[in-house]
């Protein structure tokens, strides 16, 4: 509504001219009128000192000052007068709660300036240094006293008990401080925390806080910390505290190794509890009745001085604290002879031996494929078969033969060096992949008989020499054997 009257309604430049010369007229006729100078606020603590300055400023000289004043207010509506000065009559100093207390600074109507000493709390309100002048009629000014306290902080533990409930089990407190202070806590554990204040007739405050939980054991020697924050500190107040939770006994025995021979001299069994507060009494029996000769109790300790079927039995060790009681018990088993233990390997040795395997079996299985591969790829059957040998020497007179059957001298072996043999310059190409022929791949040409040994020579060259009488013999050499040319007789 306003902007919108103040777009319908624009203000003049005449009309801004003449506001702001009243602005500036009533600004300097209240400097005028301001003619005791004092400070407007101070702060001070309990049994401290404070000075209160107050001046009568007198622009033009025509004001007479008769008596000045300075009138305390604690509270609204409250006026004491606790100190007057009169140039004619003195000082006086009518309220007792300042007697003694309060001083003025100089004997003088211009500067009425007073010091209290020894502050209290209770101090703190609204100072005026009030002056009776003639013809004006009174003048004053006020200063505002806020008196401050430092804290006094502390904190504790609450020892409670293990439960189902929550309970408080910390508490920290900012006494008789003003202002206020702020408590806030720093926790291990989970938990809330409830803050409550109380003023005190001094305009002090006390600030309380509790730290609340449902304890259990484990809670116990947790650590908690309450920070107090409060104007008049330095830095922030802070005291670290651990949780007292007390609970009953839990038990275990331990030492019992199964190793318990005849004739043992050191079994050992010790009674471990944890209790808070400390177990009161620890107990030791046995089911089969009272503890056997051999058996010495020292506190949580049961010594066998010398192991014998007497100690083969269940051992109970019961232990007790203000809270309560709890017990456990263990079987010993007494054997004949003893048994040696070797320490066996730590988890880490198993492991790593398990991976050594595993690596070691990789690289030989990685070794064998790649041996099998290169066989493979590099060693496998030839993939034709040579031609049988021809003779190399006495050509001619093997081309002039007749046919008929072969005589003695043909039949006899050729002596060393006199006769030799030679593949033909011509290889025959087999069908290695048609298995009707017989010719498999790898295949050898077959072993003649003895009647192929003396055939007709004429008829081998003339055989050799003739393409069209070429014939793959047969194979009788499966795939994967070796081949071995067989030998031929002429």
């Amino acid at each position: 509504m306003a902007r919108d009257y103040a777009a319908r309604c624009p203000v003049s430049p005449v009309r801004s001219t003449w506001l702001l010369a009243a602005t500036v007229l009533l600004f300097a006729r209240g400097i005028a009128a301001q003619k005791v100078r004092v400070e407007e606020e101070l702060e001070a603590y309990p049994t401290e000192s404070v000075e209160l300055r107050c001046q009568f400023i007198d622009g033009g000289g025509r004001t007479k000052l008769t008596q000045v004043s300075w009138i305390w207010e604690p509270t609204d509506g409250q006026r004491d007068n606790i100190a007057v000065y009169h140039p004619m009559y003195g000082q006086s100093f009518p309220n007792t709660d300042f007697k003694d207390r309060v001083v003025f600074l100089h004997n003088s109507l211009e500067n009425p300036s007073i010091r209290i000493s020894n502050l209290r709390m209770s101090d703190a309100g609204r100072y005026t240094c009030e002056y009776a002048t003639y013809p004006s009629g009174n003048e004053q000014g006020t200063t505002t006293l806020t008196m401050l306290a430092k804290p006094k902080n502390s904190a504790k533990v609450v020892t409670v008990q293990a439960g189902t409930k929550s309970v408080v089990v910390a508490q920290c407190e900012a006494a008789d401080g003003k202002p206020a202070a702020t408590i806030k806590w720093l926790a291990s554990v989970g938990g809330n925390h409830s803050t409550s204040s109380t003023n005190g007739p001094d305009g002090t405050v006390t600030v309380r806080s509790e730290y609340r939980l449902v304890p259990t054991p484990t809670d116990n020697g947790r650590e908690v910390t309450c920070i107090v924050n409060q104007r008049t500190q330095e830095r922030p107040w802070d005291h670290a505290m651990k949780l007292s939770v007390e609970y009953p006994p839990s038990v275990s025995i331990e030492g019992y190794d199964n190793n318990w021979y005849v004739g043992r001299s050191d079994a050992t069994l010790l009674c471990l509890a944890n209790a808070n507060p400390e177990p009161t009494t620890i107990t030791w029996t046995a089911v089969s009745g009272p503890l056997p000769d051999t058996v010495v109790v020292d506190g949580n300790k049961l010594m066998v001085k010398k192991v014998d079927d007497a100690v083969n039995t269940t051992f109970i060790c019961e232990v007790k604290n203000k809270h309560g009681s709890s017990k456990t018990q263990i079987s010993t088993l007494v054997i004949e002879e003893r048994r040696e233990t070797t320490p066996g390997p730590s988890s880490g040795a198993v492991i790593g031996g398990i991976l050594g395997v595993l690596a070691f079996i990789g690289i030989i299985i990685g070794t064998i494929f790649f041996i099998r591969k290169r066989q493979e790829d590099g060693e496998g059957p030839p993939k034709h078969k040579p031609p049988p040998p021809v003779k190399a020497s006495s050509s001619t007179e093997m081309l002039n033969k007749s046919s008929g059957p072969p005589t003695a001298t043909e039949t006899a072996p050729l002596s060393p060096g006199e006769v030799y043999y030679e593949p033909t310059g011509r290889e025959p190409v087999t069908n290695l992949d048609d298995e009707t022929t017989g010719a498999l791949n790898g295949g050898a040409p077959p072993v003649l008989d003895d009647s192929a040994k003396y055939d007709n020579v004429n008829e081998l060259t003339d055989h050799n020499l003739d393409p069209s009488n070429h014939e793959p013999p047969a194979a009788n050499i499966s795939r994967g054997e070796s081949f071995v040319s067989p030998a031929m007789f002429v």
